[in-house]
């Protein structure tokens, strides 16, 4: 009595039982059939040496290596706005802050810059100064430098200089701009990781709205610094101050832009169209 077996392939599926005459070989007058395994390798389905299976997408159509590679382009695009944002950020140039250099009818001169977090204030040597420059500064010449952080965070003290008051509820708004501005950037690159890793276009959508979002709140976040610091040089006049934005706030500017853009290059990419042939398509005759 011929004893019963079944044959599973690799893709899960199972192949009937032998039947008798079977075993020895295939029957008179049939070619020879290859082994369903080996069936499967030399199609190349295989995931040893054949070619890569690419999951389907929402839409029922596969990942193009194309769509990938304008995916990674386009997430290069915001991973710069990511760097500007949290250069500009975790840095205290936004704004200096200095009066006439002979103000104090001294050899040396104050000048301040600060940002989010913290100020600083540093003594300069007034011969160190450009002669045509009136006012201290800049704040990248060698001079003995102080810093300290913000309190309002904390206890809720505003910060004091040149006999000048900040305005605490406009700097924390900014400062809470710009945190929650980085918390959707954390948020756009993890949709984006998402749909790279599972080859799932309905992920850029998503993204698209949080990294347009982080750009918006970014400039948002500058504009409210701005009008604190506006504040701050009309709570007093005793000393007159020559202000201006350094480069922290160029940072933030630039970082801005580029994730505004990212967002939209995010956006283009979900549409279930190409926009450029939408607008522009081919003209008759052409391949």
């Amino acid at each position: 009595m011929w004893s019963t077996f079944f044959v599973t392939d690799e893709e899960g599926g199972t192949v009937g039982p032998a039947t008798p005459g079977t075993v020895g070989g295939p029957p008179s007058g049939v070619p020879p059939q290859a082994p369903v395994g080996l069936a499967s390798l030399m199609s190349g389905r295989s995931t040893f040496g054949g070619k890569k299976r690419r999951r389907t997408t929402s839409t029922g159509h596969a990942m193009s290596e194309a769509q990938e590679g304008k995916i990674k382009l386009a997430f290069f695009v915001a991973i710069v706005g990511v760097v500007l944002t949290v250069l500009g950020v975790g840095t205290e140039f936004w704004v200096e802050l200095a009066p006439p250099k002979n103000f104090y009818n001294n050899q040396t001169c104050l000048t301040a810059h600060y940002g989010l977090w913290k100020g600083c204030t540093k003594t300069l040597w007034v011969a160190d100064i450009d002669p045509e420059r009136e006012s201290c500064g800049p704040a990248e010449l060698p001079g003995e430098s102080n810093c300290t952080y913000f309190k309002f965070f904390m206890t809720g003290e505003n910060a004091v200089m040149f006999q000048k008051t900040t305005r605490k509820n406009l700097n924390v708004a900014a400062a809470m701009l710009a945190m929650f501005s980085l918390f959707l950037m954390v948020m756009g690159a993890i949709c984006i990781t998402m749909s790279l890793s599972k080859e799932i276009l309905f992920f850029l959508k998503p993204a698209s709205v949080c990294f347009i979002l982080s750009g918006v709140l970014v400039l948002l976040s500058l504009l409210v610094f701005h009008q604190s610091v506006l504040a701050f040089l009309a709570s007093d006049h005793t000393v007159p101050l020559h202000h201006e934005l350094s480069w922290s706030v160029s940072c933030i500017g630039c970082a801005g832009a580029v994730l505004i853009v990212g967002g939209i290059l995010f956006l283009l990419l979900a549409l279930p169209y190409s926009p450029w042939r939408r607008c522009l398509p081919p003209k008759d005759g052409d391949s």
